[in-house]
């Protein structure tokens, strides 16, 4: 009897794990990435930014068909430029993007099995400068986080059981970098555009 039992909790057990495996909760990309700033100016400044390539490296749990969690990390590369009457300051900055929020899954567009989503996040950009100065910028440049607001949207398109395509666009929203200059403030916000394509698998 005790025997029967043992095997009937095994066999539950097992339908179980073998059901969590089938859900594939888990969902992790890779996604080449532009980044392309919007110039800004205010006290006098203005500042411009180069446009760049990175790469997006985003994992997500699938909490409901319709909701999932990430957790995202970024890499990209530009140089920011600052303009005043007097001087031009440019320093060249690995730009390190970390972030994490909500993904809302759209029903699929079976049709074409194109799969929508939108996404929101909150996060931070670590400016971290290379060493490499142009104009008057002095050498003294220091490493600053600023936090950011992230809005998006993208389409996967499934075309294995673990595999798909993914394209995506997000928006970043935060204040631009002085590296602690407090002369190079503008009291403003600026944007950039972050489109990416990329794939991902889930598992």
């Amino acid at each position: 009897m005790k025997r029967t039992r043992l095997f009937a909790i095994a066999g539950v057990i097992l339908v179980a794990a073998s059901g969590v495996a089938q859900e594939s909760r888990s969902e992790i990309g890779l996604q080449g990435i532009g980044f392309f700033t919007q110039n800004a100016s205010g006290e006098g400044i203005s500042r411009r930014a180069t446009g760049s390539g990175g790469v997006l490296v985003p994992y997500r749990y699938h909490i409901a068909r319709w909701l999932s969690l990430e957790a995202a990390y970024g890499y990209g590369r530009n140089t920011q430029k600052f303009y005043t009457s007097d001087f031009l300051y440019g320093v060249q900055t690995n730009v390190h993007q970390v972030s994490g929020g909500f993904v809302v899954n759209i029903p699929a567009m079976t049709w074409w099995k194109l799969s929508p989503y939108i996404l929101t996040e909150g996060g931070a950009l670590i400016f971290s400068p290379t060493g490499t100065y142009s104009g008057s910028f002095r050498a003294s440049a220091e490493r600053q986080t600023k936090g950011t607001f992230i809005y998006g949207t993208g389409l996967t398109f499934p075309f294995s059981k673990h595999f798909s395509f993914r394209a995506e666009y997000r928006g970043l929203v935060y204040s631009p970098p002085t590296f602690n200059f407090s002369s190079l403030s503008m009291g403003t916000i600026t944007h950039t555009a972050q489109p990416s394509l990329g794939i991902s698998y889930r598992f």
